[in-house]
């Protein structure tokens, strides 16, 4: 069990760390490739895997429910802590909320359990991305207009990733590799620009980022657990679940707080302690779920 967790974390790590390395040296132009990502590399993936018929999205169903649970839950969690701790909860709760599903939580799925979970893991990371760009910029800026969201390219290509498997259109195994290999692009790519960010920690409120690297990972992993149970999941999707409930916030929280001028420099804080502490929280989680929950084989 120790070989797999190594196996599984060691490759994100090392390719998170080559990208802290190079952005020490080299200062590369994160902002653009993050972009290139979220507009092609990353849309691509997302409708090669949905547009799959061999992917019985049906099958998600449940799953789906349980990942828009654990975000919106998550918030209701922890919002009477919040107020509490007098926090101003436009900057604390999103990064609560919102997880690193795409830059770690998709490499994380697939390094863990193979390509079988990369649709669980891109269902999962779809559930956040919508929820993120509707109710957590509503959260921030209740004048934002919702359909800002159908502008999205990751949107656009989930609908008709969707359209294609539902609607059962066959397309030819060529151009499904084709997509597959670049949207494959987009996998290390997260990972790298993750590293990078790292190098823009502030540990000037340690204090609310170490808070935060608590509870995060802890609030969604007291609603999975109930959930798994309620929803009757079971084997691969209920690990997967329990890996995307214990992820640290998403670096796109910092974006789009830096965007909404929402406490920014706390937000990076929350994020990237956050995401330091996943360090010590994915190795328990996985070594619970490789014993638990999807035995080793």
């Amino acid at each position: 069990m120790t070989g797999q967790i190594l196996a599984t974390l060691l490759p994100v790590f090392l390719i998170a760390g080559c990208g802290t390395l190079y952005g020490r040296f080299r200062t590369p132009d994160i902002r653009s490739l993050n972009t290139l990502n979220m507009e092609l590399f990353v849309p691509m993936l997302v409708f090669a895997v949905l547009a799959d018929r061999q992917a019985p999205l049906a099958d998600y169903a449940s799953l789906a429910l349980a990942g828009a649970v654990v975000v919106l839950g998550s918030g209701l969690l922890l919002w009477p802590v919040a107020k509490w701790l007098k926090l101003e909860t436009k900057t604390f709760l999103p990064p609560m909320m919102f997880n690193n599903s795409g830059n770690m939580g998709i490499p994380l799925l697939v390094l863990a359990f193979g390509e079988k979970a990369l649709p669980a893991a891109v269902v999962l990371f779809i559930i956040e991305m919508l929820l993120h760009f509707s109710v957590g910029l509503y959260m921030l800026s209740p004048q934002t207009p919702l359909w800002r969201l159908l502008r999205m390219p990751i949107v656009l290509a989930s609908l008709a990733g969707l359209a294609v498997n539902l609607g059962g259109v066959p397309l030819p195994g060529w151009f499904l590799e084709a997509l597959h290999m670049l949207g494959g692009v987009c996998i290390p790519l997260m990972l790298f620009a993750l590293g990078v960010r790292m190098l823009d920690i502030d540990f000037g409120d340690w204090r609310t980022g170490l808070l935060g690297a608590v509870l995060c990972p802890l609030s969604g992993l007291v609603l999975a657990v109930p959930l798994i149970w309620w929803l009757d999941l079971s084997g691969l999707q209920a690990a997967a679940l329990w890996v995307f409930a214990a992820l640290p916030p998403a670096v796109l929280n910092y974006l789009v707080a830096e965007q909404y001028r929402q406490e920014p420099h706390k937000v990076a804080s929350l994020v990237l302690i956050g995401n330091l502490g996943s360090l010590v929280v994915m190795p328990v989680v996985l070594a619970l779920i490789f014993t638990h929950v999807y035995p080793l084989a």
